[in-house]
């Protein structure tokens, strides 16, 4: 295995990283932001106000993109495998 191999798995284990945790990441950004809006326009200033809605909802997000999330690793194994066996 050459070095150049090396760094294209390891370019694709990191983006696949990043695809993987984007929607619960972004989920969590929405929903801390309008909880941070609500709590400006209301002037409720609690600071573990956000934490119970922002947990919920990256549960949810992690339910429902759990298929897509196990669909990215198989093909990024399968990639790898078929890597490891062609040498």
């Amino acid at each position: 295995m050459t070095g150049a191999e090396v760094l294209d798995i390891g370019r694709d284990a990191l983006w696949t990283t990043v695809v993987m945790a984007a929607p619960a990441m972004i989920i969590g950004l929405v929903v801390g932001v309008g909880i941070a809006l609500i709590q400006a326009l209301t002037q409720v200033q609690e600071m573990t106000l956000v934490f119970v809605p922002k947990i919920i909802a990256i549960f949810l997000a992690l339910l429902i993109f759990f298929p897509i999330m196990g669909g990215l690793i198989a093909v990024f194994a399968q990639d790898v495998f078929a890597r490891i066996a062609s040498m």
